[in-house]
This record gives structure tokens, C-alpha cells and sequence, in this order.
């Protein structure tokens, strides 16, 4: 893009995009009205729990509500011959033993590792460069190193070291995302076994602590000081803070000087594929591929999976243990567990009968943090040449400096979508051609800061959705002219759509914020972080559960593992 994308895309008459073309994911068999254990919502973490629960020999049947599996993690066509991951659109967080232990490439799963992966380009009008310059970021280091000294020799000489101390964090951060947190609540009045059990928990702490060593209170500020503070010891030129700060903040309602944005620049750079560390891909076909690959591991081991299969409430006993749950239409499905991979809002406060939870507990579920800064907007476009390298890469728009990032975030605190959004812009096609048509491609543009409420009483109708979506478009064209005439279709999800379609609580991707205070052992609240809730029977394994969000899958597996200690010990 800048100098390089234009002349990259040919004028055509923009309009709007029709209805979603519906693919009816197809269920093998009927419903039983009995299970092991029944998972509510087949997104990733769903179909992940039920994998897992499978393979252990727990007869278990994943209820969802849409026409479709996936979750957040799901294909749609836009337009005949334009696929779209319409939510979730890039893939490193999945843990390595997902990918290994439900044989996903054997079932279908492929992918497209991205190298260069990153592109920042510059408006710099006035500046007396002819050419703009921008920040092309990959896998060899020393082009990285070329790259940045374009702005700053010290930045480039200082850059493998700080890569060198990130990735200890994260190698450090690792062992604590696959195993259930410390169980707060066993330890403080649980049988003797039950604390003695528990201490094993400990053992990823532990394991974390000896890896960061001496230098754990550098660490310790990294997770809980604003980026800008971490970015400014480190470097001096803004093109690279800010581009690195965008990890810090992407899908998170706060600004780079928000205290703990670290953490969430953490959460998104400790991840890999096939090997790589930090490396992010596309998966063939869509996001949607990845969840069928899941799916088909779980059915294939005996697991069912239906859709439009709306659960109404979760069945208890007179004696307080899950029975099961209760459809929309009445229908009836005992089992010895319920698995809610919806949000924790929903599952406790919607889905469960209040008069088993304490006020408490309920009382904390609801004061959950979910705001959202989030519109994502799929754009089929027709577009004219090859692809360059930069095209493969998360292209981020507006991020030239963290003051911009920082003012785009204001803007939405006072009740107003950014004057200058923060803009990544992927093309999956450039390097998944069974995306689009010959000579076409798909455009996914993650943008923010959107309020979820507007001010001074506005809506978001159509109206409103239409005017970010121009001004998030006029931007594009600044840096690529000629792209809003290649536009031949959008689709606009703000907060609110992202909420009422995929059942994200505030339109939040995470289902809760990723703060410090709603992390780890406080995730989704305290002494209620081990997947467990006070209804005994009754486990979340969605986003909002540890460790969080992003199509990592995590709590699907750790939830699974603990129901099956539990229903073993039954």
C-alpha cells in the first residue's frame, strides 16, 4: 500500500452487499435425549471441550444456536465467490497440543504462515520524501534491522534484544495457558485431599518464576505498565512503538498509556504455527475451516454436534446438581454436565436459574468489564495486479504515531467513532486464492475506536454505520488511492451486531476485557477461575474462562480436562 498500492486497484461501482449466503453446517444423527455431557455453543472452545471430552470416552453433544459452527470463528460468503472469515480472521494462538492431539491437518486444516508479516506506511505529504516511507517487518531479523534503522540506527541495534526479552515473557507465560489456575477455593476450605491436589497447580507458577529468574521485576512491569512507558525504555522512533503498541490495544477499549496494556501486546505475540514462534497465518478457506477441522476430529470419535438447537436454561435438580438443559422448543437433554462456551454473562445471568447462584457471584458476573472499541468491516473488492509481499502482512493505517492511537481512543470516550481510526488491513486472498474469484480479493478491515453506545442519544443504524464505514474508507484511500472504487460490497459490524450475531457480550471479542483484574485466577471472577461455578455440574469453557480470548482454544482443553477429573471422582 502508500506509493506501492496505488494503481493496485480498478473503479467499480460500489453496492451494497446482499444477504449472507447460509452454509447449514449437516448433523449426523438425531438428538438423544440423554448425554455424558452437553456443550452450549459450538464456537472453537466448544468444539474443542467436545473433542477432548470424546476422545476420553465422555459421550457429549454440542448444542448450537446459528445455522453454523465456529463461534466468532466462522466462514460466510459474501457475495457469490467471496468468503469471509467475519469475525476472527487470522490464526496463531491455537495451542500446539490442539493441533497435535485432534490431528487438525489430517482433518482438513491448511495453512498460510505470512512473511512479511507486518506493514506500517506513512503519509508524509510536506515531508520532502518523494517516496513515503514505511516499516516492512518479517522473519529475518537482520531486513527487520534495515527496516527500522530507516527511522532510527539505535531502534534497529536495540530491536533483537527486545524480541530476545518478549519472548522469554512469553515462553515463561506459556506453561500457565494450559492448565487450570491455582484453585483459590480448594486451598481456602476444601477437604484435605482437594488442597492437596490443588497444589499442584502451583507448578506453572513456579515453572514461570524460575524462567524470568532475577530479572522478574522487568517482567513483572511489562504486564502492568502502559505500553508507551515498556515501548519508551526500549526505543525512540515512533513508527516502531506504534506499530508494536497496536498488539497492545487491538480488540481492548483502552489507549497505549492505559496501565496493563502490556499484557494484552503480551497476549498477542506468544503464540505460533507449525513451529514458528510469534508467527501468525491464514487458514485456507477461511476461519471457518479451522473450526470444521475441530469438528470433524470430534465427530469422529463419536461426538454430535447440532445447530438452530437454542438452549433456553440449564435443568437443575431439587438437590442443586445440572440435569441438563431445556431448548427453546421445550425439548429436553439430561446429562451429568453442562459445558457453556457462551459468554460468562449470558451463561450465569441469562441460561442458569438465578436462585442456585449466590448474589454474590452474580453481582461480580454482572460489573464484568466488556466494553468494546471494535467494528470489523469485510470489503469484496476488484483489484487490478499481483499482490506484493506487503499485501500478505496485517497492514496497520493510522499508526504512525502512539499520540494517534491515544486520540482515537478519546475520541471514543466521549461517545464518538475515532476522527482517525486505528486500521488493520489483512487480504487473505492474496495468499488463499480460494477466497474470491479470479482477480478479485476479500478485504477484512479490523478498526476502532467504536463506542458501543453513541452520544447525544445517536444509534447505530444503518446510517451511522455507513458513515464510519466511509471514514474508515477515505482513510484507506489516503495511503492507497483508487481503493474505494475497487470496493464492491461491504458488510459493517458494530459493537451491537457483534454482540446480537455472535453472542459477544458489549460486542467484546475476548467476552471480558483482558485486564489484570480479570485475569488468571480472577477470570471470570475470583475463587471461580478453575471453570467451575457455585451450581456444582455447571463449567465455562469460552473466552471468558482462562486464559482469555483469541482462537486459541486453551479453555475448551483445560475445561474438558477438568470435567473429566470430576466426573471420574463421581
Amino acid at each position: 500500500m502508500a506509493a506501492s498500492g496505488r494503481g493496485l486497484s480498478r473503479a467499480m461501482s460500489a453496492s451494497p452487499c446482499p444477504a449472507w449466503r447460509r452454509t447449514h453446517w449437516e448433523a449426523k444423527g438425531r438428538l438423544k435425549p440423554e448425554y455424558d455431557a452437553v456443550v452450549i455453543g459450538a464456537g472453537h472452545n466448544g468444539l474443542v471441550a467436545a473433542a477432548y471430552l470424546q476422545r476420553l470416552g465422555v459421550n457429549t453433544a454440542v448444542l448450537e444456536r446459528r445455522h453454523v459452527i465456529g463461534g466468532a470463528a466462522v466462514t460466510e460468503e459474501i457475495i457469490p465467490g467471496f468468503k469471509f472469515s467475519r469475525a476472527s480472521y487470522l490464526l496463531s494462538l491455537l495451542r500446539p497440543q490442539i493441533y497435535t492431539d485432534l490431528e487438525l491437518k489430517k482433518h482438513g486444516l491448511r495453512l498460510h504462515l505470512r512473511n512479511p508479516y507486518s506493514f506500517t506506511p506513512m503519509l508524509e505529504e510536506g515531508t520532502g520524501n518523494k517516496v513515503p516511507r514505511s516499516l516492512l517487518l518479517g522473519t529475518n531479523m537482520a531486513e527487520n534491522q534495515k527496516q527500522i534503522a530507516q527511522f532510527s540506527r539505535k531502534d534497529a541495534q536495540a530491536f533483537p534484544k527486545y524480541e530476545a526479552f518478549m519472548n522469554r515473557l512469553a515462553l515463561a507465560i506459556n506453561p500457565l495457558l494450559d492448565a487450570a489456575p491455582v484453585d483459590m477455593e480448594a486451598l481456602r476450605q476444601g477437604s484435605l485431599l482437594q488442597r492437596l491436589k490443588s497444589l499442584s497447580t502451583l507448578t506453572p507458577l513456579l515453572q514461570a518464576g524460575r524462567i524470568l529468574g532475577v530479572r522478574l521485576p522487568q517482567y513483572y512491569q511489562v504486564l502492568t505498565a502502559p505500553i508507551t512507558k515498556v515501548l519508551d525504555q526500549w526505543f525512540e522512533s515512533e513508527p516502531l512503538k506504534a506499530t508494536l503498541a497496536t498488539d497492545a490495544v487491538i480488540g481492548a477499549m483502552i489507549s497505549p498509556h492505559t496501565p496493563g496494556s502490556g499484557y494484552v501486546l503480551l497476549h498477542h505475540v506468544m503464540g505460533g504455527l507449525e513451529g514458528m514462534q510469534g508467527a501468525w497465518g491464514y487458514v485456507q478457506g477461511g476461519m471457518g475451516a479451522l473450526s470444521d477441522a475441530i469438528a470433524s476430529s470430534a465427530t469422529a470419535h463419536g461426538a454430535s454436534i447440532f445447530t438452530e438447537k437454542t438452549v433456553a436454561k440449564v435443568q437443575v435438580s431439587s438437590g442443586g446438581r445440572v440435569q441438563g438443559v431445556v431448548l427453546q422448543d421445550g425439548t429436553e437433554v439430561r446429562s451429568k454436565v453442562v459445558l457453556s462456551n457462551a459468554s460468562p454473562q449470558i451463561t450465569f445471568l441469562t441460561l442458569t436459574p438465578q436462585k442456585w447462584l449466590p448474589k454474590e457471584f452474580t453481582e461480580r458476573i454482572s460489573q464484568l468489564d466488556t466494553r468494546s472499541p471494535v467494528t470489523k468491516i469485510n470489503a469484496p473488492s476488484a483489484i487490478e495486479g499481483q499482490p506484493l509481499p506487503q499485501h500478505h502482512c496485517s497492514i496497520h493505517l493510522n499508526c504512525e504515531d502512539t499520540d494517534l492511537l491515544h486520540q482515537a481512543f478519546e475520541d471514543a470516550m466521549d461517545g464518538r467513532p475515532s476522527h482517525r481510526p486505528m486500521i488493520e488491513l489483512c487480504i487473505p486472498s492474496s495468499l488463499d486464492p480460494t477466497l474470491a474469484p479470479p482477480g478479485c480479493h476479500v478485504v477484512s478491515l479490523f478498526t476502532q475506536y467504536t463506542p458501543y453506545t453513541l452520544a447525544r442519544g445517536k444509534v447505530w443504524d444503518d446510517q451511522e454505520r455507513n458513515t464510519y464505514a466511509d471514514k474508515v474508507f477515505d482513510c484507506i484511500e489516503a495511503y492507497a488511492p483508487g481503493f474505494k472504487g475497487s470496493v464492491v460490497g461491504r458488510d459493517i459490524l458494530v459493537p451491537p451486531d457483534l454482540e446480537r450475531i455472535f453472542g459477544l457480550p458489549g460486542g467484546n471479542i475476548f467476552h471480558c476485557a483482558m485486564a489484570l483484574d480479570q485475569l488468571y485466577f480472577a477470570r471470570p471472577v475470583p475463587l471461580h477461575s478453575s471453570y467451575r461455578c457455585p451450581l456444582r455440574g455447571l463449567y465455562l469453557c469460552g473466552s471468558g474462562a482462562h486464559p482469555g480470548g483469541g482462537v486459541m482454544g486453551a479453555a475448551g482443553r483445560n475445561a474438558a480436562h477438568v470435567v473429566f477429573g470430576d466426573l471420574k471422582s463421581m
